[in-house]
């Protein structure tokens, strides 16, 4: 993917709004031209500032979102935040508020609310970081670009390949900036990774290997009461109604460090699909970016898979995939294999890049796994190799934030890193694999109309919502039919 030269039409082009905000974050002022048309921005925005909210405010919100907004205090501030949880939202106002004070020496009052929706209907509020359990993804992103807000999104996109394409065609119907929280696209060694692969330094790619985490057994089973904290049915959402266990949902820890461990829903189908989705939404990205296929998606997968048993937790344990793709390569995907990305040439040549050192969150499940190397290759000289005039160069994130990026395409119109056709894709690799572990069979599948060969596969695109949590009833609402 190319980055687009700026429309004669734009009055800022994304390059010239990069490089003056890179220097004034630097030199921490920033002045904002009055170009920028008012309709992008709440009328209500102190000195133009974009006036961010929160939905969601459990871990990630804590470690990835509320750090990338106060990084960015110049540019734009948290003005209001939502969660099922009184608790979470409590913290998640004493924490902003905090900061705040301490970094800008302002007194601020942060805007709570139980349920997003309310929060939306604030129309000084220009932009939403979606931070929730995966089942909570596509509709709030739906509602919110419904809302004239614009989105950044926790991978991954959503719970199934249908929503994933209703909340896709929404972002681009209404003209919203949306980012994917595929923050792995913002850093140095996978931009370089995927540009050399692209212009070919390995050849043309025949296979590439994706390692990832596996999840453990366990989970406690017996019923407990619900807090009187949390709106339980607003949590559950579309999905069925199912009885109350602390392990299904979050930790509810007096002491906060415990509060916002690594939460029990994430190893629940019912809610996710495990780490096919966890880590290989971001991994899958990387695949695609590299390979040029971001607009697409497999023609035919192939998985199996131990299944956790024993207690709560039933999204996969061991797992193999093999997906074939229309350009001929072939993507496979193990938890046997080195956490990462490695493309194969075809004359076997390969490049491999990893995250490295760095964690996204203090609770990444890594722990004792090796450090790799963030980027290698068979040969060190195919990494320096340098580029020439016309050759392929991709999105490159402003200071490699991925946040930051989002802002800045804010201003510019121009899209992010990860726009939400790329966010789906992705997702949706992830999605089919989960699809061919459950049935363990070889699929073939049409990524352009997005259906199997396989009725029975068909019926795994989607799942039944629960009323009144719906997109088919959001979006009847609003006369959108997809």
């Amino acid at each position: 993917m190319k980055v687009k030269p700026s429309s004669g039409s734009r009055k800022l082009s994304r390059r010239q709004f990069v490089k003056g905000a890179a220097a004034a974050v630097g030199a921490g002022t920033l002045g904002f031209p009055t170009i920028v048309p008012s309709t992008v921005f709440g009328q209500s925005a102190p000195s133009n500032l974009i006036q961010v909210a929160q939905i969601g405010c459990g871990r990630i919100a804590r470690e990835s979102e509320f750090p990338g907004m106060f990084r960015h205090n110049k540019l734009a501030r948290i003005v209001a935040v939502s969660d099922p949880d009184s608790i979470r939202v409590a913290d998640a106002k004493q924490l902003i508020e905090a900061r705040y004070a301490k970094d800008l020496n302002l007194q601020v009052t942060i805007k709570t609310y139980e349920h997003y929706r309310e929060m939306l209907e604030n129309k000084s509020i220009d932009a939403v970081c979606i931070s929730t359990p995966d089942h909570w993804h596509a509709l709030p992103t739906i509602e919110a670009a419904l809302a004239g807000k614009d989105v950044y999104l926790q991978k991954p996109a959503s719970l199934t390949i249908r929503e994933g394409r209703q909340m896709a065609e929404v972002v681009k119907r209404t003209k919203r900036v949306f980012q994917q929280g595929s923050q792995q696209r913002s850093s140095p060694q996978f931009l370089r990774a995927c540009e050399l692969v692209r212009n070919g330094v390995i050849g043309k790619v025949k296979e590439v290997y994706i390692g990832l985490p596996v999840d453990p057994p366990g989970g406690r089973t017996e019923e407990m009461p619900v807090p009187s904290n949390l709106n339980y049915d607003l949590w559950l959402g579309s999905t069925p109604e199912v009885y109350y266990t602390e392990d299904r949902v979050h930790p509810q820890s007096e002491d906060i460090r415990k509060r916002y461990g690594r939460p029990g829903w994430l190893r629940c189908e019912q809610f996710g699909a495990g780490m096919i989705t966890g880590w290989g939404a971001h991994h899958f990205d990387i695949a695609h970016w590299g390979m040029g296929t971001e607009d697409t998606g497999p023609i035919e997968i192939e998985g199996k898979a131990e299944y956790l048993t024993g207690g709560l937790w039933d999204v996969h344990g061991p797992y193999e995939i093999h997906a074939r793709y229309a350009n001929g390569a072939v993507v496979h995907v193990s938890n046997k294999l080195p956490n990462g990305v490695r493309f194969i040439g075809e004359n076997g040549q390969w490049i491999f890049v990893s995250r490295g050192s760095q964690k996204a969150t203090s609770s990444d499940p890594t722990a004792g796994q090796p450090i790799l190397k963030p980027l290698d290759a068979s040969d060190p000289k195919l990494l320096e190799v340098e580029f020439k005039d016309g050759d392929i160069r991709l999105h490159q994130s402003p200071k490699n934030d991925h946040h930051l990026d989002w802002l800045t395409s804010i201003r510019t119109r121009e899209e992010p890193a990860c726009p939400v056709e790329v966010g789906h894709r992705s997702c949706s690799a992830c999605l089919l694999s989960q699809i061919a572990m459950r049935l363990g069979r070889r699929l073939t599948y049409d990524p352009v109309r997005e259906r199997f060969t396989d009725e029975d596969a068909n019926r795994m695109l989607s799942r039944p919502q629960r009323a009144p949590y719906s997109v088919d009833a959001v979006l009847a609402k609003h006369n959108i039919k997809i």
